[in-house]
């Protein structure tokens, strides 16, 4: 399948890889790159220059495919050495960077200099427009159902997508329930040029999380995630669980005086335990609603090659279909 996401990534299936904490690592990615999809490393997870500089290097051991790394700018006080971690994804011949959080507007001479594509996540239009102005070769359109933060605007991807294709100029793919071949003719029906999944790769065989994790996500129904730190505007979905219970209690309690330092204990830092050693009430993790069309764990080659034959299915059998005499 053609379409102009594969065109500018070089990749042969319309299928992105989201960056996740604690689980976008070589093994994953290189996994993705090698079915056809487009794998992403997290930046961020690593943390610094040698050691994203380290999983790269990995990564390319463990394909010969393009693959990607995600940086998130975050306002903090001590911020990441981002110019330190820009120039080994420049070392280490890396051709995409997914960019999230902050307006990368900064980093983007650098980035353009390499010859790397920038794709930035939005969780709106207004954002998707300015990240086309600053010169990004292509966003990621993040609906309301999506893990991680959806923004503030709640606007769910039969809304979203058709407004990004009204706008935009530059290809876009959807986020957000994103699943299955189903998912992927319906991204491209209401305008976007394929898509990017998280929560559906975190139940994978590759997948470097620990079994807890697969199969909670396995076991859910799409009526398992909760949104919190909304008092914050700093909303994210996560899998409900007794931690997200107990953050919850704490912002219905505190209502306006909620602080960030108040539900600390319930995020901050609690992506090792999760991930790596499957404490599953051990904080609040980022999960999408697409949890209840996640029904097994196969291999990422058996799930990309399982979407692509159901869009093709889909296309050229079920459409034709409705027009046939």
């Amino acid at each position: 399948m053609k379409t102009r996401i594969t065109e500018l990534l070089g990749i042969e299936h319309p299928i992105i890889q989201g960056g996740m904490h604690y689980v976008g690592f070589a093994e994953l990615a290189a996994a993705v790159s090698n079915a056809g999809g487009l794998g992403i490393i997290t930046g961020l997870t690593q943390g610094t220059p040698d050691k994203l500089a380290n999983e790269i290097a990995r990564c390319n051991a463990m394909t010969e495919k393009p693959f990607g790394v995600n940086l998130t700018f975050l306002p903090t006080l001590t911020p990441p050495d981002y110019p330190g971690l820009i120039q080994v994804i420049i070392d280490g011949g890396v051709k995409v960077v997914e960019t999230a959080g902050n307006n990368p507007a900064q980093w983007m001479p650098m980035l353009n200099e390499a010859g790397i594509k920038v794709i930035h996540k939005c969780t709106s239009v207004r954002h998707a427009l300015k990240a086309q102005t600053i010169g990004c070769h292509a966003v990621s359109v993040d609906g309301f159902e999506c893990g991680g933060h959806p923004g503030e605007d709640d606007v769910p991807n039969f809304i979203l997508l058709p407004r990004a294709a009204d706008e935009l100029t530059i290809p876009f793919v959807s986020s957000g329930g994103m699943a299955d071949g189903r998912s992927l003719v319906a991204s491209l029906a209401m305008g976007a040029d394929g898509m990017n999944m998280g929560t559906r790769f975190i139940a994978t065989r590759e997948a470097p999380v620990h079994e807890n994790v697969k199969q909670a996500i396995v076991a859910a129904s799409e009526l398992d995630t909760r949104l919190v730190m909304r008092p914050l505007r700093n909303t994210e979905r996560v899998m409900n669980n007794p931690a997200v219970e107990r953050l919850l209690a704490k912002e219905a309690a505190l209502g306006a005086d909620l602080k960030f330092e108040d539900i600390i204990e319930e995020v901050a830092g609690v992506y090792p335990k999760i991930m790596m050693d499957g404490d599953m009430d051990a904080g609040a993790w980022s999960c999408g609603m697409v949890a209840g069309l996640i029904n097994d764990i196969p291999t990422v080659k058996e799930l990309v090659d399982r979407i692509m034959a159901e869009a093709d299915s889909i296309i050229h059998k079920r459409f034709q279909g409705f027009y046939q005499d």
